[in-house]
């Protein structure tokens, strides 16, 4: 079995949407699995210590809006920095991703839509309809994913994720954990890369 990444996320994130595409980039160029992991971002900000975006000071929103512009260049990805459905409930994305991962499917193109749909098109992701149409867009079954993220399987899923992101001190999201070392942050995605060339061992708190 090839070595794996988890990959810990949740759609309404731009930096889940910054570096998904270089993240399955990486995983492709060195022959790894990716385990997609959608979590609940306020389970893991609860052990964290992290708070919603409102509720940071207005330095670190101010500093958050440059970052993402010098993260949306450096990826070539469009990013709308004030997108109209933002926030918004990522739910019903987020379990539908957990539900193509239970009927053995690879729920990639579809993560990468629904992040695009909030920071690029404009598109409302609480609404079902808007889900159904990414998930067919993106070659899924939408009737019966839908069918299976409103299930138990696919909620249990999601908390026994976000348990395990916890587990593993992932601070936020996107992280990637890898030989069991934790990456925080998709700004991490060249430290990652350059573990897995390496070879060396995961490195652990002290």
């Amino acid at each position: 079995m090839a070595e794996a990444i988890d990959y810990y996320f949740t759609v309404i994130s731009p930096n889940v949407y910054l570096g998904h595409e270089t993240l399955m980039e990486i995983a492709r160029r060195h022959g790894l699995q990716v385990n997609f992991r959608p979590v609940t971002l306020g389970k893991l900000w609860e052990q964290s210590g992290s708070v919603p975006l409102p509720q940071r000071s207005a330095m670190r929103q101010r500093y958050r809006f440059v970052e993402l512009q010098r993260h949306a260049e450096l990826r070539k990805v469009k990013l709308n920095l004030k997108p109209a459905f933002f926030p918004v409930n990522p739910t019903t994305a987020d379990l539908s991703a957990a539900a193509i991962v239970l009927g053995g499917g690879d729920p990639d193109g579809f993560i990468f839509a629904a992040c695009r749909a909030v920071w690029a098109e404009e598109k409302n992701i609480s609404d079902e309809d808007v889900v159904a149409e990414l998930l067919t867009a993106t070659g899924h079954d939408a009737e019966a994913v839908l069918a299976a993220a409103g299930g138990e399987d696919a909620a249990n899923a999601v908390a026994a994720n976000s348990e395990a992101a916890s587990a593993a001190d992932a601070i936020g999201v996107p992280a990637y954990v890898y030989k069991g070392e934790t990456f925080w942050g998709q700004d991490k995605l060249e430290l990652l890369e350059n573990m897995i060339v390496s070879g060396r061992e995961a490195y652990h708190a002290i």
